[in-house]
């Protein structure tokens, strides 16, 4: 049991925590990116790079930091559970087969370029491959910002790249997930010569995952009846209740039983929660409660976890060549399998662009790569560049490639009309000057 006092601390760590990654998140809004890049950035700067917060005073002891970080593992899996959540399984069979091109290539592409560049740098292969699977990963959150402000959100392009964005997910959790299985045995430190981890070899590994995902989907079935029960049940927020007991049990079945990583299954038992029917009453009421404290714990975390003092020079070539790979691999591999599937050269390209940004999924990926041991400090700062750097170069590439969509009729009388009064004010105030 902690002391008394400990729990005080742990208080006022979370609360100093959270005002930090709002004010970041602030303060990053005004600058024209999104909220992330604050939160992470404010973590950093609480972080061993700058204050240490977790090395001094009162906040200097482990029950500290482990609060901080089970928290922050709990907002993982409630963050992937919300992105199942929001899944539209009927609008990726609308997009076809250039979404499940541009996402399979928008895999392959990066993890063979992240392996490539590397390789040379002294990593061994185990940690290589790894730091090509944290390249895989991509998060459309601030794509989808860029593209309402651009007016394109509707276009074929933006439901594509909505599409893609899922099946890359998908299929980068499931490689993730082998991973882990193949050098850890689904936990514990990495191997450092790779293979099967715990005596598993692949057709175990697969048998495991392939039953996993089987139950998973048989028992999905009573989840529609199961919830339905709980919304009627006479208890308070029985709904709620339900459904945090689901993803919790998917979370924890996926690894403990699957060997696949929790988050997968916690994505799964979002999924499943979706099409069951009650996606809107659910979010309404986690939504603001994962945003409000948990997300910001698990976002300012990362920052905690990374020492930029553990960078020296040297790392500098590095550092520039996995950020060239990742923004290179989505390019490239995304717009290729769009080029591919029938796009234009044009369209391609912006479907490339709009999947740079790795975001919260390529932090989630790296953390778990830290937890396992299969990146040191250095390995994981330099991902945290990676991410920071594909959140800031997503915005101003997609206002390059996408033209502004004209305005109706409808939206420029709108306009007109907007703008009328400003300019009947601006020759009050110009009047009264010359007066």
């Amino acid at each position: 049991m902690p002391e008394h006092h400990e729990i005080l601390d742990f208080l006022l760590l979370l609360a100093l925590i959270v005002a930090a990654a709002k004010a970041g998140g602030w303060l990053s809004l005004r600058a024209g990116q999104p909220a992330v890049l604050g939160e992470l950035l404010a973590g950093v700067v609480l972080g061993p790079s700058v204050l240490d917060l977790l090395g001094r005073g009162p906040f200097a002891g482990e029950a500290q930091s482990a609060g901080v970080f089970l928290l922050a593992n709990l907002g993982v899996v409630l963050l992937m559970f919300v992105a199942g959540l929001e899944t539209d399984l009927e609008q990726m069979r609308r997009v076809g087969k250039v979404a499940v091109a541009a996402g399979v290539a928008g895999v392959a592409a990066p993890l063979l370029l992240g392996l490539a560049v590397t390789l040379p740098f002294g990593f061994d292969l185990t940690r290589s491959l790894f730091m090509g699977i944290v390249l895989t990963a991509t998060s459309v959150s601030i794509t989808v910002q860029t593209l309402i402000e651009l007016g394109q959100l509707s276009s074929k392009e933006g439901v594509t790249l909505l599409g893609a964005a899922v099946v890359d997910d998908v299929i980068a959790l499931i490689v993730l997930s082998v991973f882990l299985a193949l050098t850890t045995g689904g936990a514990g430190p990495a191997a450092e010569g790779g293979g099967a981890g715990g005596g598993l070899g692949l057709a175990a590994v697969a048998g495991r995952m392939a039953l996993y995902f089987a139950a998973a989907l048989l028992l999905g079935r009573l989840v529609r009846p199961l919830l339905a029960r709980a919304a009627g049940a006479p208890v308070s927020e029985g709904l709620l209740a339900a459904t945090l007991l689901l993803v919790l049990l998917y979370a924890w079945a996926a690894e403990a039983g699957g060997g696949v990583a929790a988050i997968t299954g916690a994505y799964l038992a979002g999924v499943l929660v979706g099409q069951a029917g009650f996606r809107h009453e659910v979010e309404q009421r986690l939504r603001a409660f994962i945003y409000a404290l948990l997300v910001p714990v698990f976002f300012v975390s990362i920052g905690l976890q990374t020492n930029a003092r553990a960078l020296t020079p040297a790392d500098v070539p590095l550092a520039l060549a996995v950020v060239a790979a990742a923004i290179a691999g989505k390019v490239v591999g995304c717009g290729g399998g769009a080029r591919l599937a029938g796009f234009t050269g044009r369209e391609a390209l912006r479907i490339g662009v709009g999947m740079i940004s790795r975001g919260e999924v390529g932090l989630i990926i790296a953390s778990i790569g830290l937890a396992t041991g299969l990146l040191e400090a250095r390995g994981f700062a330099i991902m945290v560049i990676m991410v920071l750097a594909t959140t800031v170069v997503t915005p101003p590439l997609l206002r390059a490639v996408f033209p502004r969509r004209p305005l109706t009729e409808e939206e420029a009388v709108r306009e007109a009309f907007k703008e009328e009064p400003e300019r009947q004010g601006r020759r009050r105030r110009d009047g009264g000057r010359r007066r």
